[in-house]
């Protein structure tokens, strides 16, 4: 839903309730639906005064209050989470100093007390305005987080703004005041006219989902499909400006011709350039992005970044506007679960190698060595065969981002298991069908039945919604693959295609089933696969590994050591393990595969070719 023009107060108040009325099925909520008096105003001013301090100083200015039953106070409550980051991230714990008072200009103090981590409750006794002050400290840089020091300022809304429950469709004005005159504000929030650096948001749930920048940065301006689009990049690197928006651009065309174009009027990408950080984060109209400064000239970096792009400009149909019915309606006060991440966020990821190279910006081979790629992951995730695909997806609050040392060997990532997913899918419609349908289809069935009129669909419904387009039963895969831990058949469906996977590692390494690492002249394990060699052992994660067969023993040398033995030989291992002296015995297995290729099978048929040219549009022949 677009929301850039803005006027009066009451055509404000109008848009909010025709807004409301398109909210479907409020009455299924377990809390009552938002109910605030019609002369309610919310205004936020932010300020840095002192940027290098990481301080940014909010103020929010309540007007037209009226209780309700005769009560005088006034709850506040801070988002524990962001949309579009499935965790709980408290982000109160950053807030300080905070203080309310009577009317906008009034320094007369009003009592308030905390009920819980992220609660406040103010009384306003007779006043029917208030002025909340506070400081949030910002000093992560991510694309979920808040970042400010003496060259720019970064926030996301969720985790710098109050919210009163109940009132969360009021209309909200924000001010920014930079720190300096020559700092410029940039936003996907329309702003109002006459009224410097000031913006409006329809209501909370806008005003999240409108992330800020605010500095120096390079702003760029580009037109695609029509529309006017922006880049604004903060950081020095080695991004050539011209090159990327020509490629942005293409992606744009792509994903804008598979749903029948563009649901917004005015598009923000806000780029942030690091040593090393990667991410992104979507919004409605705007999306959030962070990668290596250097990234931009090695072509295979490059092509991670396009398809970092496409991923998050693809979320604009699949999250932000097609999304589960969980997430139709936000709570913002604790996890909202789901089991459907697989196809939020796994199908996406399908569509992120595959979209790029729709768009020309790389060719078949490096596609099917990106998705190769993919495939290696998983096969060597031991996790895939312990955690199912929905476990993956409602649990995402407590296990994705949240890694521990036994992470790869309990659970598997649901971005990458539902890429998986999603691909035997798409194999699996297109070769029912000839090519004539595929998963744009179901995406297309998706966008038009729950993301025009943005209602939330149920995981029956989906499962409905992809069978409608594959026109067959797939009860039995869904059970298969998103509710247990069966391994997924990849070369049966490639081999449709004229494809299969080849396994390939190194047959002369042994299988031991440790990661070593050197840090800070110490060789420690990471990682001890599950029912490996060295965890039968009694190897463990931490654990400083000296010596085999009595000769020291180093992470850059081990598999080199390994090639002198044989799967079934014993070798003695010396290592620390909570700092005491250890000797144990390892029985090497037999070598692992450690990374998969799609190749095409020796003889192709004039079906296995078809099918090949009608899924990526090029010759079979052509990856020979």
């Amino acid at each position: 839903m677009n929301r850039e023009e803005w006027e009066l107060e009451q055509e404000l108040q109008t848009d909010v309730q025709d807004f409301s009325g398109s909210r479907s099925q409020l009455e299924e909520l377990p809390l009552p639906p938002s109910t605030y008096p019609a002369s309610l105003q919310l205004y936020y001013q932010v300020a840095m005064p002192e940027p290098q301090a990481h301080l940014f100083d909010v103020s929010l200015h309540v007007k037209g209050w009226q209780s309700g039953g005769g009560s005088t106070l006034l709850d506040l409550k801070m988002p524990v989470w962001t949309p579009g980051s499935y965790l709980v991230r408290e982000y109160s714990r950053h807030l300080q100093d905070f203080a309310a008072f009577a009317g906008e200009g009034d320094d007369s103090p009003l009592r308030w007390r905390k009920l819980g981590k992220n609660h406040w409750q103010v009384d306003l006794q007779e006043a029917t305005e208030l002025t909340v002050r506070y400081r949030i400290y910002a000093n992560e840089l991510t694309v979920r987080t808040n970042h400010l020091d003496v060259t720019h300022g970064y926030f996301n809304g969720a985790a710098l703004f109050f919210y009163i429950p109940r009132c969360d469709r009021v209309p909200i004005r924000i001010t920014i005041l930079p720190p300096h005159p020559d700092w410029q504000v940039t936003t996907a929030l329309p702003p109002v006219p006459e009224q410097k650096n000031t913006f409006a948001a329809l209501d909370f749930d806008t005003l999240v989902d409108s992330p800020f920048e605010i500095g120096q940065h390079q702003l760029y301006e580009f037109e695609a499909v029509g529309k006017p689009h922006q880049l604004a990049v903060w950081g020095e690197g080695n991004l050539e400006s011209e090159r990327l928006i020509r490629d942005v651009q293409t992606v744009i065309q792509v994903e804008a011709n598979l749903f029948g174009g563009l649901p917004y009027d005015r598009y923000l990408f806000l780029l942030h350039l690091t040593s090393q950080s990667f991410g992104g984060l979507e919004h409605k109209n705007c999306c959030s992005l962070i990668y290596q400064r250097f990234g931009f000239r090695n072509k295979d970096k490059y092509n991670r970044f396009i398809q970092l792009v496409a991923h998050e400009f693809f979320h604009l149909w699949n999250v932000k506007r097609i999304r589960p019915k969980a997430l139709e309606i936000f709570d913002y006060n604790q996890e909202n679960y789901t089991p459907s991440l697989w196809f939020s966020e796994g199908t996406t990821s399908y569509y992120d190698l595959l979209i790029p190279y729709r768009a020309g910006v790389y060719d078949v081979r490096a596609y099917l060595t990106a998705l190769s790629k993919e495939i290696t992951r998983f096969l060597t995730t031991p996790g895939r065969k312990v955690q199912p695909l929905s476990e993956s997806s409602f649990d995402a609050w407590i296990k994705l981002y949240r890694q521990d040392a036994n992470s790869p060997n309990s659970q598997i990532s649901y971005y990458l298991k539902g890429e998986m997913v999603s691909l035997l899918l798409d194999l699996l419609i297109r070769e029912r069908h000839g090519n004539r349908r595929s998963l744009d289809d179901v995406m297309r069935q998706m966008w038009e039945q729950f993301g025009k009129p943005e209602i939330g669909f149920t995981p029956e419904q989906l499962q409905q919604a992809i069978e409608s387009i594959a026109d067959t039963n797939l009860s039995s895969f869904f059970e298969r693959y998103l509710d247990r831990t069966e391994e997924l058949p990849f070369d049966e469906y490639l081999e449709l295609f004229g494809l299969h996977l080849l396994s390939e590692g190194d047959e002369s390494v042994p299988y031991l089933g440790l990661t070593l690492k050197t840090e800070a002249g110490r060789d420690i394990i990471k990682f001890v696969e599950r029912a490996s060699p060295a965890q039968q052992a009694g190897l463990d994660v931490g654990d400083e590994l000296l010596a085999i067969n009595g000769i020291r023993v180093s992470a850059d040398q081990l598999n080199e050591r390994l090639r002198d033995f044989h799967a079934g030989d014993s070798i003695q291992v010396v290592f620390f393990d909570q700092d005491e002296l250890r000797l144990s015995t390892v029985t090497l297995a037999e070598p692992r595969p450690n990374r998969y290729q799609i190749v095409p099978i020796k003889r192709s048929s004039r079906k296995q070719e078809q099918n090949f040219q009608g899924w990526l549009g090029v010759p079979l022949v052509s990856v020979t």
